[in-house]
């Protein structure tokens, strides 16, 4: 009887030590994937200054990676749509973002807005189809703090917004420019989650001399797969104007579909927004010489 049960409570003993040992190890590997991963992106040397690794929104899209180093460049292509009330609103964009020097990045994005009418009551305004704007922007980042893996930027965007399609015939082209100064605030937790908060004031003027102001507040939370740059997160847009504030869900998740191409798919949600349904979003980021420049 005492053999059994010492042959019983050896088996069991191998047993639990044999669970252990495979979760450490499967710990282990995931670390091992993570701090490697990490590594590769913020290496530095003496020809590269310290950089952090963020997880980006898709949606609200930073102006260049924080912490940019020269030489680092990007091609976007974003499709999407949005459920209006009494009609679809269509979007796609170009947008080409680099870095001529460290922690500094630049972009020209082109949007465009095209309508598809369901039905529209007497009185209510006919979206134009349009290129939207004209839009140049600059960030550099001014802190990257390795220790707390946190990094801070200073930004703008200027919009030269443009009038529809149609009115390009009466030479009027330009409707008036946008001023967005903003600030990015992101920090890393541990290897896997991220946070993120970009946020400034919009300044819009009108050819007639109409000045609107706004304020926009977009925090973000990322869950990075380990030793990947895939994600699924949480982008929260909000714009208070005129003491109304409105708030979009947007749900998303971003793919590797190779080492410099990736996938991004945003669903919307608004709140509180009567005039607005569900809409989706899709962008394809493309970054030439990635591997080169890490």
């Amino acid at each position: 009887m005492k053999k059994i049960l010492t042959i019983v409570l050896f088996f069991s003993t191998w047993n639990l030590y044999a669970q252990t040992s495979n979760t450490d190890s499967s710990k282990i590997e995931k670390q091992f994937l993570d701090s490697a991963f990490i590594y590769e992106i913020e290496a530095t040397d003496k020809l590269r200054k310290p950089k952090v690794l963020h997880a980006e929104p898709l949606y609200i899209d930073l102006i260049r990676d924080l912490g940019a180093r020269k030489g680092e460049k990007e091609w976007n292509f974003g499709f999407g749509m949005q459920d209006k009330r009494n009609f679809d609103e269509f979007h796609a964009l170009v947008e080409y973002e680099f870095a001529p020097i460290d922690r500094l990045g630049f972009e020209i994005e082109l949007p465009f807005s095209m309508y598809s009418f369901r039905s529209m009551e007497s009185g209510t305004d006919q979206p134009e189809n349009r290129l939207e704007s004209i839009k140049l922007a600059t960030q550099w980042t001014f802190l990257v703090n390795e220790k707390h893996n946190t990094s801070l930027a200073l930004g703008y965007i200027h919009e030269f917004t443009m009038v529809g399609f149609e009115r390009y015939r009466s030479k009027q082209t330009f409707n008036g420019n946008v001023y967005n100064p903003f600030l990015v605030a992101a920090k890393r937790w541990g290897t896997n989650y991220h946070t993120l908060l970009y946020t400034g004031p919009v300044f819009e003027k009108m050819r007639s001399g109409q000045l609107n102001t706004g304020f926009e507040i977009n925090s973000n939370f990322h869950y990075m797969i380990s030793g990947t740059r895939n994600f699924i997160g949480l982008e929260v847009n909000q714009y208070l104007e005129n003491g109304n504030l409105e708030t979009t869900l947007r749900p998303q998740m971003r793919v590797g579909l190779a080492e410099n191409l990736m996938i991004g798919i945003v669903s919307a949600i608004p709140l509180g927004q009567p005039n607005n349904g569900l809409g989706s979003f899709v962008r394809i980021i493309y970054e030439p010489g990635f591997r080169s420049m890490h």
